[in-house]
């Protein structure tokens, strides 16, 4: 487990491969259009050195700066905000891929049951109630010296202080630790008697294997298949009443003995059972029950037996008819086992690899993965899920696994958490279709522009100032509001989604463009070489403010600053920036950006020629929705 864990690299998440072919898609699109550009001015113009420069200007322009810092700063406002619900954050892009999770997996005991385990029974064989048997289970794990688990501590609470002193007369030799393949654990001891005694506790199906006896009452008798049934029958009558069951025996041996093995786990002798009460966590119910209304499957993960899980699972409202086996799991291939997690919700007696590959499973079968989990066992799926959710009260290897860690036992954080990843993912989302579709816009503007203008439509300084501007008027998009609709189902990245976006409205603000162009050619009469400097003044404006205006077309498929308004940060830089693109031109500054003041006529048009481009675009936005939707 230490080597899974600590030793191999990390899976590849759902964020960062959503990341990935996000950024592909841009830079495919920047490999295609700066050329274009490149070769279009140099034929048309002939000098090749401006039309370089032009087109690296085009390619700066296409290229999303902002990315690094919009995504960055939107998941660090989300790690903000859940530590105010207490929740640590390890890693960062565990917050988006927490908005993106479609199924949860979670461990049973200590993440959906309270972290504070009784003892129930102390009981023989045959379910009388037996002092012999607590002495047994306590010298078991008082003297273990690994791990103690919640099992162990609630033995070592439940006995007297009789008890505790009579542990004095027993002198510990060895001990065979626990292993999650064997399911118990054994300690040796010296008897008050000088007899040398293997004491062992374990799942009860795995000390069946090994018990060729029972004692009952003080005499002891061979484990016949009629004892096997009843046993079976007991224990799972505890089960059903959701307790915890651990079968305790024993083994004397003859002569000196010094080195003991698992191999010595045989001929054991079955002294009876303790019983513990697990109880399910206040919040888990109404945890899952948001998790199911946000569109989250949850699917219980235990190396417990399926009738403690079964009423457990029943308690919190999960599916609890159909359960599959660890043992199952291990017979089906990878192919039959893509299928089988889909149909199935509680898996039960698992080992911590048969964690780990249904984990693998459900993100094979295109799921973005959780898991929560807080024990030794649960490492390696955590590590091996999108988002590795683990709690302070966990082992250090379940903590050091995770992306989350919950510091309270509420699991209602977890839906806090969800909604905050999608509001998280909402606002990044909006950065790139608005960078995508302005930058497509512009540059097809351009090559509209280059064709037929007998000079450069902007200079390469122009392009540069006008992406700057637009990109410092993003900086507020990780503070703003998101519509509740959107917070409803998972959100994912989806590239050929933004390819189409870009697709569809980048060429909207292309009309406008070219209406700009034949108003500065037209009616400005910047027709000339000698006229350049108006003519690109009058695009610049335009262009910058239609840039900025996208924003919050788009931030929002409901009507904007009607039904659905920007927080108060974004539209306090949106008037910002578009008061500096209007400043430029028509200040002091003007003549060092090549720029030249616009008449005042022009700014007769330009509200209009805003207005038209708002209303064309909800009206394509309105068209767009009803065929695509609107993630």
């Amino acid at each position: 487990l230490a080597h899974r864990v600590t030793a191999t690299d990390r899976s590849v998440t759902s964020f960062q491969l959503g990341v990935n072919k996000i950024s592909w898609l841009l830079i495919r699109f920047m490999l295609i259009m700066a050329p274009i550009v490149l070769f279009i001015n140099g034929f048309t113009k002939g000098d090749w050195g401006e039309a370089v420069l032009f087109a690296l200007s085009v390619a700066v322009g296409l290229t999303p700066e902002m990315l690094p810092m919009i995504v960055t700063s939107t998941l660090a406002k989300g790690a903000v905000f859940l530590s105010r619900k207490k929740v640590i954050v390890k890693r960062l892009d565990a917050i988006q891929n927490f908005g993106a999770m479609d199924v949860l997996c979670t461990d049973k005991t200590g993440t959906l049951t309270q972290d504070k385990i009784f003892l129930s029974h102390h009981v023989d064989v045959l379910g009388k109630k037996s002092h012999t048997v607590l002495m047994l289970a306590f010298l078991n794990s008082y003297y273990q010296t690994g791990l103690k688990n919640l099992l162990d501590v609630a033995v070592l609470e439940a006995v007297d202080q009789d008890m505790k002193f009579e542990k004095l007369r027993f002198k510990k030799l060895d001990e065979v630790p626990f292993d999650f393949e064997r399911r118990r654990m054994s300690v040796i001891v010296r008897t008050p008697q000088s007899q040398i005694r293997m004491v062992t506790k374990g799942a009860v199906e795995e000390m069946i294997k090994v018990c060729t006896h029972i004692e009952i009452k003080g005499e002891i008798k061979e484990l016949t298949a009629q004892l096997r049934k009843e046993i079976e029958e007991i224990t799972q009558h505890y089960n059903r009443e959701g307790l915890r069951v651990v079968a305790v025996a024993y083994r004397d041996f003859d002569g000196i003995c010094e080195n003991f093995s698992v191999k010595d786990e045989s001929d054991l002798i079955l002294a009876g059972y303790i019983t513990f009460l697990d109880p399910p966590k206040e919040s888990a119910r109404p945890a899952i029950q948001q998790l199911h209304a946000h569109g989250v499957s949850v699917k219980v993960l235990t190396g417990d037996n399926e009738f403690v899980t079964q009423k457990i699972c029943q308690e919190i409202g999960i599916p609890h008819e159909k359960v599959l086996l660890g043992g199952m799991v291990e017979t089906l291939s990878d192919e039959d086992l893509k299928l089988v997690v889909e149909e199935y919700t509680i898996f039960a007696k698992l080992s911590p690899i048969h964690k780990e590959r249904i984990v693998e499973q459900l993100k094979a079968n295109g799921h973005v993965v959780g898991f929560l989990g807080d024990g030794i066992n649960d490492a390696a799926a955590i590590r091996a899920a999108d988002i590795g959710i683990s709690v302070d009260s966990a082992v250090d290897i379940a903590k050091e696994s995770a992306d989350l860690i919950l510091l309270e036992k509420s699991l209602m954080v977890l839906e806090n958490g969800v909604i905050e990843g999608r509001r998280t993912f909402a606002n990044m989302l909006k950065y790139i279709k608005m960078t995508a579709s302005s930058n497509f816009g512009n540059v097809f503007s351009v090559l509209v522009a280059s064709a037929f203008i007998p000079f450069l439509p902007m200079l390469p300084i122009h392009l540069l100032v006008q992406n700057l501007l637009y990109d410092v008027s993003q900086i507020a998009i990780p503070f703003d509001h998101v519509d509740e609709e959107q917070l409803e189902k998972p959100q994912r990245w989806q590239p050929s989604e933004v390819g189409r976006f870009m697709v569809v409205f980048g060429p909207i603000s292309s009309i406008f463009d070219i209406l700009t162009f034949g108003m500065m050619w037209f009616v400005f009469d910047a027709n000339t070489p000698a006229q350049q400097s108006l003519f690109q003044s009058g695009w610049f404006v335009v262009g910058l403010l239609t840039q900025t205006l996208i924003v919050h077309m788009i931030r929002t498929k409901k009507i904007p600053f009607i039904q659905s308004c920007a927080a108060t940060p974004l539209v306090v830089m949106t008037i910002i920036i578009s008061a500096i693109g209007i400043f430029l031109p028509m200040g002091p500054l003007a003549h060092y950006f090549k720029l030249e003041a616009l008449p005042l006529t022009y700014f007769l048009y330009l509200p209009c020629i805003l207005l038209a481009y708002m209303c064309v675009t909800q009206w394509i936005k309105g068209i767009y929705i009803r065929r695509y939707g609107w993630q």
